[in-house]
């Protein structure tokens, strides 16, 4: 069965489009059948935008981007070098035509999590597919330093009660830190700091 998080689609693909406010700035994306969270933001998502803040010429990491969400915001609002990375073939191509409709430069990258990453990154940002399981979510904490630069930041959003105190938890015993950001609606936002 194919899930968001699978590499592959065969249902129609069924686009359409959306515009959303995130962090006061106008947005427009283009969604479609087997993606995470089709036809809207989600609330983890929302709240992971609108909890950070960085300086300009940050480089960025939208790991499991989806549609892009994450990543064309950073672009947007804070001006940041941005490599988002998906394993969805559709979410991935529709992450590339989104960041192009919202004016913004950021490379998309198609594959498994951080194997087609290259270099370091001041800050990687994501919103796990707990669907996947607690290994995969595992797995992009406990790769995620090697792929930070001295100073940099996991930046996690996860519903608190449903896997994000497992998660924090990891983050504390990987990285020696762990913070909350923000909290709103179950959710929290995770930092941990290499």
């Amino acid at each position: 069965m194919e899930h968001y998080f699978s590499p592959g689609q065969s249902s129609p693909s069924r686009e359409r489009e959306f515009t959303c406010i995130l962090a006061g700035r106008s947005f427009t994306f283009v969604s479609a059948a087997g993606t995470f969270a089709k036809y809207r933001v989600d609330p983890a998502t929302r709240l992971l935008i609108e909890s950070v803040s960085f300086p300009p010429d940050v480089r960025i990491l939208d790991l499991g981007c989806g549609i892009g969400i994450i990543g064309i915001a950073m672009a947007r609002l804070f001006g940041a070098e941005v490599i988002m990375t998906e394993v969805n073939e559709r979410a991935a191509r529709l992450a590339g035509q989104n960041a192009k409709l919202n004016r913004v430069k950021a490379r998309v990258l198609a594959g498994d999590l951080y194997a087609p990453v290259p270099g370091k990154f001041d800050a990687i940002l994501v919103n796990p597919p707990m669907a996947a399981g607690r290994e995969t979510c595992y797995r992009i904490i406990d790769e995620a330093p090697a792929h930070l630069c001295e100073g940099g930041r996991l930046v996690l959003v996860a519903r608190h009660a449903k896997g994000g105190t497992m998660l924090s938890r990891r983050m504390q015993e990987r990285f020696g830190n762990c913070e909350t950001l923000a909290s709103k609606g179950g959710f929290r936002v995770y930092c941990a700091t290499v």
